[in-house]
């Protein structure tokens, strides 16, 4: 019966927050560039204000640290073979200055990467809770839900930044959340195991949030150097990070 719970809670957490983001499929092409300033906004705000507190709580300073510095570099080195594959492969933005201005999927793949291992720790977390009470588990899978629909629309938003068709970053939105049942399921198993490495697990989570929005999406936003447009990506950046601490407020863990 408690394996039941976690997996009806675990598709759940998974499906309904993708399929909230989806809600980005009525907007307009021409909003993407200038919300991809909220999603920025979003990804900071969920890496400092709730992935990295919670992971110091969750394990050792020194530990997540160690692994948000490693997820940083491993997200490097992982960008740079994905963007020696695609210039081995074809004319690459390195390479063309008329190139245009999405970046063929890398940071996108970078992002779909950061949120699986995310939905696989949501997953673990709700098979905890599910295995202390069925009341406790509910309320963490909706505050999970809650917290995870800002994030969403923002990686969402990034996918089609980076160049997916709305169709394929709706499918990659929904296949990252599978990791929320396997997690959840896994979790049930051995959740012993999965808590040792949980504050190591978030670490990698919020290197690949930081690293993303400051090495991939911030650059972009140089291009405009403006008054107005550098006055219109504050606010957004501004209202993304709110958008998370209002959650946090609202449905707090």
């Amino acid at each position: 019966m408690t394996l039941g719970w976690i997996l009806v809670a675990s598709v759940a957490g998974g499906t309904l927050s993708a399929g909230l983001a989806a809600a980005s499929l009525a907007l307009r092409a021409t909003w993407v560039p200038m919300l991809v300033s909220f999603a920025i906004g979003a990804l900071l705000g969920a890496a400092f204000l709730e992935i990295i507190p919670h992971a110091f709580e969750a394990g050792e300073a020194h530990e997540v640290a160690a692994a948000i510095l490693g997820g940083i570099f491993a997200f490097f080195v992982l960008e740079k073979l994905l963007l020696w594959r695609h210039c081995h492969t074809e004319n690459c933005e390195v390479h063309d200055p008329h190139a245009s201005a999405h970046d063929h999927g890398r940071s996108g793949a970078l992002i779909v990467v950061g949120d699986t291992v995310h939905n696989f720790v949501d997953g673990v977390l709700i098979a905890a809770a599910f295995l202390q009470s069925i009341e406790l588990g509910v309320v963490t899978a909706v505050a999970i839900i809650a917290h995870e629909i800002p994030q969403e629309v923002g990686d969402f938003l990034i996918l089609l930044h980076s160049g997916y068709t709305r169709l394929r970053a709706l499918v990659m939105n929904l296949l990252s959340s599978l990791a929320t049942v396997v997690g959840g399921v896994i979790g049930y198993f051995g959740l012993q195991f999965f808590a040792e490495l949980e504050a190591t697990l978030l670490g990698i989570v919020a290197a690949s949030m930081i690293y993303v929005a400051v090495a991939d999406l911030i650059p972009g936003l140089h291009r405009r150097p403006e008054l107005r447009d550098t006055a219109s990506q504050a606010l957004l950046i501004a209202l993304g990070i709110g958008a998370i601490a209002m959650v946090r407020v609202v449905a707090p863990h």
